[in-house]
C-alpha cells in the first residue's frame, strides 16, 4: 500500500491516547531557559533596564511568587483528582476545577512567571528575553501533545473544556 499503512495510525492513535510525548519537555526547557539566561549574562552582560527599587522588587518577586503558588495549586488539584502531574505521562482524569478551571496550562503559565520572577532578583534581562522563547517551545512540544492527547482520551469533554477555557491566559 505505501509508506502509510491504516494500522500505522491506529497505533499512533492508540499511543496518543495512552500519552501525549515521550520526553517530559517542560522541566527541560524551564531549566534550559534557566542556565541559558545565566550563560547569556555572563557572555553578553546587559544592563537592568528597570528601576531598581522597592516597588519594582514587590512587583516582580510577587509574579514569581504567584507563579509559584499557581503551580503548588495545580499540581494539588491534579494529586487530588488522582492524575498524573509528570508532562510526558498519560491523564487518568480530565481536571476542569481549581487553576485549571480558567487556565488549561496553569503550571506552564506558572513557569513563565517564576522565570520573570528569577530576572528581577537577579536583575537578569536574559530571563525576560528567554520567557517568549520558552511559552512557544512549550506550546509547540508539550501542549500541542497534551491536547490531542486529552481529546483522543477524553473526545467531546475536552473538546467543551478547551472551547470554555483559554490555553495561557
Amino acid at each position: 500500500m505505501g509508506a502509510f499503512e491504516l494500522g500505522d495510525f491506529n497505533t499512533k492513535s492508540e499511543e496518543v491516547a495512552q500519552r501525549p510525548s515521550r520526553v517530559p519537555w517542560p522541566p527541560l526547557l524551564f531549566a534550559a531557559a534557566v542556565f541559558a539566561a545565566i550563560g547569556l549574562q555572563r557572555a553578553f552582560p546587559l544592563a537592568w533596564p528597570g528601576i531598581d527599587d522597592l516597588a519594582a522588587r514587590i512587583v516582580g518577586l510577587s509574579i514569581g511568587a504567584l507563579g509559584i503558588g499557581l503551580i503548588v495549586w495545580a499540581a494539588v488539584t491534579m494529586a487530588r483528582a488522582k492524575t498524573t502531574v509528570l508532562p510526558h505521562k498519560g491523564s487518568s482524569v480530565l481536571v476542569s476545577s481549581g487553576p485549571f478551571a480558567r487556565f488549561r496550562n496553569p503550571i506552564y503559565l506558572g513557569d513563565a512567571m517564576i522565570l520573570l520572577g528569577l530576572a528581577e532578583l537577579t536583575k537578569n534581562i536574559w530571563f525576560v528575553m528567554l520567557v517568549p522563547l520558552f511559552i512557544g517551545l512549550v506550546t509547540w512540544l508539550a501542549i500541542l501533545p497534551e491536547e490531542r492527547h486529552l481529546e483522543a482520551k477524553f473526545g467531546d469533554a475536552y473538546k467543551d473544556y478547551k472551547a470554555k477555557t483559554r490555553r495561557w491566559v
